[in-house]
């Protein structure tokens, strides 16, 4: 079960795995969301040997707080309700679902009774009710803290239903067991986020021109690109800021793509300061921005300084297999600068220090950065590859 799913078929941490899945003869089924704002009925169909069930529910991303929270209560209700409905006669060996959300609970552990003997497998992308905490949209005292509590209590049972805990990198491990006692270590482990290794190799100097000056990039400076989700967890002041001390520099170029409840911010910025060194684009088609990641040179991770949870952003890994170093301003307790740095594909900053951010930039574009990106491209392959969270997963069965 994918909270996330695209076309099967497309590139993606979790479509990818599910094709894993596929390519080593296993029997694939899927459940994903399919949100109203998509206007479509809940549907049921194979596709390309895994079956699909897209289940009509609440916008559960990109909306506001209240739609978001009662969406995600009522989600396991939706899916329950479909799996029994077209599912009904299978029996599973593996059941294999992700945070967000956590309140999955009452479906893993009918889906655990009915299934003898199957692997309950979490991949844990989102450690929540803590990281809403963190950034002030619950509290764990006041009268906040009833839905806090709520959420800790479905976060603490999932945990228990889970027979393992796949995480994203050491610092999500060492969290988990420190905040959950009950937990034991021999069921949390490394499951990280991965891709394809990709066939193409990259882009050449004619592509890099063409895609640069299609979006009127300048074609003599390297380029900093930012492309994700623009919302509260990326800490879009503190962005802002770092883009205010760059506006007007001419030794390189930022861009950012993306959408989100806080783009609108970014679209303000832009209209008030028309910064020369700046590009912003709220949407643009999935292959121009994989080519556009290839013509850029350094890739930017952002993260809001309040988070006390480590959180592993999965936009990390189209920068490494671009072959792009990258810059990961975060808080302190999440490890992807560190990593980067003790990897030698790039650079840790403080998320809330302007200064020290400009003092990276100048740092990177100081390095060398095309052997900081082979660096990182060969970290991939050797960690984050489809192949290793695939392993992780079915060496339990």
């Amino acid at each position: 079960m994918s909270p996330l799913l695209a076309r099967i078929e497309e590139s993606g941490i979790y479509t990818d795995l599910m094709r894993k899945f596929r390519e080593e003869g296993h029997n694939v089924f899927i459940v994903y969301p399919l949100e109203r704002r998509l206007n479509k009925l809940t549907e049921c169909k194979e596709e390309n040997g895994i079956m699909l069930l897209g289940v009509r529910t609440l916008n559960v991303a990109k909306t506001n707080i209240i739609e978001k929270g009662i969406g995600q209560v009522l989600l396991e209700y939706n899916f329950l309700s479909a799996i029994r409905r077209y599912f009904k006669t299978i029996k599973f060996d593996l059941i294999l679902y992700s945070t967000p959300p956590i309140t999955f609970t009452r479906l893993v552990e009918i889906l655990k009774k009915s299934n003898q003997g199957a692997v309950c497998y979490l991949l844990l992308k989102d450690i929540f009710p803590q990281n809403a905490v963190d950034l002030g949209l619950l509290s764990d005292s006041g009268l906040r803290k009833y839905i806090y509590r709520f959420f800790r209590c479905k976060e603490k049972r999932l945990y228990q239903l889970s027979d393992f805990i796949g995480c994203m990198s050491p610092a999500n491990v060492k969290y988990v067991l420190e905040n959950n006692p009950e937990v034991t270590a021999e069921r949390v482990e490394i499951a990280p986020n991965s891709y394809d290794v990709p066939s193409s190799k990259g882009i050449g100097a004619d592509e890099v021109a063409q895609i640069r000056k299609k979006y009127a990039l300048p074609l003599d400076k390297p380029i900093f690109i930012y492309g994700g989700n623009i919302g509260r967890p990326q800490g879009v002041s503190f962005i802002i800021e770092c883009l205010k001390a760059v506006k007007d520099r001419t030794d390189c170029h930022f861009v950012v793509i993306g959408d989100g409840t806080e783009y609108a911010k970014l679209d303000e910025f832009m209209k008030e300061y028309s910064p020369k060194a700046v590009s912003l684009f709220k949407r643009i088609p999935k292959t121009d921005y994989d080519t556009l990641t290839y013509a850029c040179d350094a890739g930017l991770i952002f993260l809001d300084y309040r988070f006390s949870i480590p959180n592993y952003p999965s936009r990390l890994l189209p920068y490494l297999i671009a072959r792009k170093p990258v810059i990961a301003a975060t808080d302190t307790n999440c490890d992807t600068g560190a990593i980067a740095e003790e990897n030698g594909y790039g650079f840790y900053t403080p998320s809330n220090s302007v200064e020290k951010f400009i003092k990276t930039i100048d740092k990177m574009l100081a390095s060398d950065m095309r052997q900081m990106g082979e660096n990182g491209y060969r970290f991939f392959l050797e960690n984050y590859t489809t192949e290793h969270t695939y392993q992780s997963i079915v060496k339990h069965l």
